[in-house]
């Protein structure tokens, strides 16, 4: 293969072509636009014509100019890359790339060269939106005298639509992940299985992930993102994850909202309850929001079932009987509850409801022994009373 070569210019002692234009004439920029429109309208790939490539006099001494690398126009780049395989990349399809703007700032495909060269790297992994480039990057590092790392070029992620995946489609910041309640290894784990599996498993711990990956397994096409598969993978974190390791996390959540979970109830008790009633940390906060403080309003289907003329009686019975379970727990509230239904005849669920409707807002939660323990006694006769009056002034309104 050819060997790539760095051109070199007397004047500038710059070691790469140089592109000149009178500001005072026809433009170079000009004459370039002409040539691309030429090219475009022949239904060719535009490309630089080589109009400077073996040197070019200035028109004045203060002619702006570019840098150009003066790429080989015979042979093949070959890139055996780690995904993809070997690639192989005609240079005569390559044209000579701006190294150096007319500013003097480096582009992007010269940075980055120097900079790996620089660092020794010996694996570049990358989207591959990069796959052009690397061709380019490649001649330069070998007309620099370096060796080229390892390529892989992972494939992109798509949206549900099949097109680049972008703010469109929603998050696509990993902070912002973190604010809609997503676990941080619950990420990495579904951003690791979208593209590389092993096998028909879903869920991997990073250290399993770290044992078990290997960038030769990584899938060749294209991945669409599934915002409901993350949700999936997600509740399955907080399913199997350490109870205290989520309260940190849901802590963050209720702040959010407002909530100082420090006072009782005990945070990772009431993880304990609700790990399994929502998929992200938000719905766990908003699910948890009635252990730590009165809401506002009941959930109107609820009421209207639950909160009835016939819950009336069933209330304020449990609000005394409750009121008398000493100490107060779980193992004592639900034979309070068993008693009242049983006393006045009625199926436990005929007073378990309008109780959690009472207690919660709406119809469902935890188990009501278990809601009433960690709601507090004060907290759950207070809303008992509220909930007494809410339906003899809706009797009253009727």
């Amino acid at each position: 293969m050819p060997t790539p070569e760095l051109t070199f210019s007397s004047k500038y002692t710059f070691k790469h072509a140089l592109k000149y234009h009178d500001k005072h004439r026809n433009t170079l920029r000009h004459r370039l636009s002409n040539w691309r429109e030429q090219q475009m309208a022949a239904k060719e790939k535009p490309r630089y014509d080589g109009h400077c490539r073996d040197g070019a006099t200035p028109p004045s001494a203060d002619a702006p100019y570019v840098v150009r690398f003066k790429n080989p126009r015979d042979g093949e780049v070959v890139v055996d890359d780690l995904i993809r395989g070997r690639i192989v990349f005609s240079n005569s399809e390559l044209d000579d790339l701006i190294i150096a703007r007319s500013d003097g700032s480096p582009t992007y495909n010269l940075t980055v060269v120097v900079d790996d060269s620089d660092m020794d790297i010996t694996h570049v992994i990358r989207g591959d939106d990069h796959v052009n480039n690397t061709p380019r990057q490649v001649n330069i590092l070998r007309a620099l005298g370096a060796e080229p790392p390892a390529y892989a070029h992972v494939p992109m992620i798509l949206g549900a639509d099949g097109k680049r995946l972008s703010k469109r489609h929603g998050a696509v910041n990993v902070i912002q992940y973190r604010e809609e309640g997503f676990l941080p290894e619950a990420l990495l784990n579904y951003l690791v299985r979208l593209g590389w599996s092993h096998g028909d498993r879903e869920v991997f711990s990073v250290d399993e992930l770290i044992e078990l990956f290997d960038i030769a397994d990584v899938n060749k096409a294209a991945s669409v993102f599934n915002p409901e598969k993350l949700r999936w993978l997600n509740q399955q974190y907080l399913i199997s994850s350490d109870t205290l390791h989520i309260a940190r996390h849901l802590s963050h959540h209720l702040g959010m909202r407002g909530i100082d979970p420090a006072p009782a109830p005990d945070l990772h008790k009431v993880v304990e309850v609700q790990k399994e009633r929502a998929h992200t940390l938000v719905e766990m906060a908003e699910i948890s929001e009635f252990f730590y403080r009165d809401f506002d309003d009941y959930d109107a289907k609820s009421a209207d079932k639950h909160l009835t003329a016939e819950a009336l009686e069933p209330l304020q019975q449990l609000r005394a009987a409750l009121a008398a379970v000493e100490p107060w727990s779980p193992e004592l509230i639900w034979p309070a509850v068993q008693e009242v239904a049983k006393a006045m005849d009625l199926k436990v669920g005929k007073v378990a409801q309008p109780l959690r409707v009472a207690v919660v807002g709406r119809a469902a939660s935890p188990s009501i022994d278990v809601t009433l323990h960690l709601v507090g006694r004060e907290a759950c006769l207070r809303r008992i009373d509220r909930a007494v009056e809410f339906i003899r002034s809706r009797g009253e309104q009727d």
